[in-house]
């Protein structure tokens, strides 16, 4: 039998590093995805979907997000359990019990509300540990395996949780961090065949039979490896082996780090040929993490590739400190000033200033010597040294 394994679909996630219209984007890649996998499902000859928490970004979602969503699932020929997580707790605010989820829910889809093991099919059970508020007492995972008894002869069970795992992350909450230790025992004594887990949006192996999904499109930079389901596939005759897992990609978006030492024009000019060389700009978001030093020129040509990915990425954020990029005034930045007198005298001081002194000093005559050849039209924006 196989089901499809996902989770951290947060939908109605917002992202302060994209603007109104790249937002509607990522918006409509999320729900989008949701008819992806469905397809994945069926053309895999999965008999589920099992999202592992994390359904919705927060309780109060609207019933828009809701409705696109439940449209996208209820065409679906196979039966969907959502696990409520972190994000979306089945509290007393619950989205769950909200009017605008009653009325929008399919009959396929089935929220995981307690402890009890749900049938998808005889032989075929489902059993989730959902989060009932923001702040768990315990491990939720590991008081729902602890209680269970084993799974009865010729059913095959999946356990479904959402959380932090010790042997994965060990410095997350300790009061709530599921205990790889008691999800092995659980396994070993034929409670579950499998654990889905959520939360951690990076594909990521526990142990063979316990895995992270990841998320279905990525959220940010740090993950590893999200955009990916996994399906699994357990031999029903003989469900005490790691079952088959195979990952795939679904997502759309990516989270791109550019990490560069910048030293001159020339390494200016191949930070923009290999931005303009990467594909699917408009579902792209970049992280500079520039360092180096450049001259006055070369920054406000820096500033020229900075424009132009903003105007063509989906989103942009720039990670590089004041100190990482040291400017350096050149004897060409200023050459065609012209300038006499005491405006000559103060340029040198400044030169001078910028080439020693203290860091704070230094700074701030850059910064001055870089606004007196933005204002002159003398930079290699305004054509010279092209």
């Amino acid at each position: 039998m196989r089901f499809l394994h996902t989770a951290d679909w947060q939908l109605g996630m917002g992202r302060r590093f994209l603007d109104p219209e790249r937002q509607g984007q990522f918006d409509a890649a999320r729900r989008d995805v949701l008819a992806t996998l469905g397809r994945l499902a069926v053309s895999e000859g999965c008999e589920a979907i099992v999202v592992s928490g994390d359904v919705f970004e927060t309780n109060t979602e609207s019933a828009r997000t809701i409705r696109q969503a439940m449209e996208k699932l209820k065409a679906l020929p196979l039966k969907v359990f959502l696990l409520p997580g972190n994000h979306d707790p089945l509290n007393a605010a619950s989205i769950w019990d909200s009017e605008r989820f009653a009325q929008a829910c399919p009959a396929n889809v089935v929220v995981l509300r307690d402890e009890h093991p749900v049938e998808v099919r005889p032989g075929f059970e489902v059993v989730g540990a959902p989060w009932r508020s923001k702040r768990p007492t315990s491990d939720l995972l590991g008081d729902l395996l602890e209680a269970l008894d084993p799974a009865p002869p010729g059913v095959v069970r999946v356990a479904v949780g959402h959380g932090a795992v010790d042997a994965v992350a060990p410095q997350s909450d300790p009061v709530s961090l599921i205990r790889v230790a008691g999800v092995r025992a659980a396994l070993e004594a034929g409670k579950a065949h499998y654990v889905a887990l959520g939360d951690r949006h990076s594909t990521t192996e526990v142990t063979p039979r316990v895995w992270y999904s990841g998320a279905p499109e990525p959220t940010d930079f740090d993950e590893v490896d999200a955009g990916n389901v996994l399906v699994v596939e357990i031999d029903e005759a003989d469900p005490g082996p790691a079952p088959k897992v195979t990952r795939h990609r679904v997502g759309t978006w990516r989270f791109e780090p550019v990490s560069v030492e910048l030293s001159g024009a020339a390494d200016v000019e191949a930070l923009r040929a290999r931005l303009m060389d990467m594909p699917d700009k408009d579902r792209t978001v970049l992280n500079f993490a520039l360092r180096g030093t450049l001259s006055v020129g070369e920054k406000e040509a820096l500033d020229a590739v900075r424009e132009e990915a903003a105007d063509l990425f989906a989103g942009f954020r720039d990670s590089s400190s004041r100190t990482d990029l040291a400017i350096r005034p050149a004897d060409d930045d200023f050459g065609a000033l012209g300038l006499t007198g005491f405006a000559a005298r103060a340029l040198d001081d400044l030169r001078e200033l910028a080439a020693g002194g203290d860091e704070a000093a230094a700074r701030q005559a850059s910064d001055a010597l870089g606004l007196l050849v933005r204002l002159s039209g003398a930079g290699i924006g305004a054509g010279r040294a092209s």
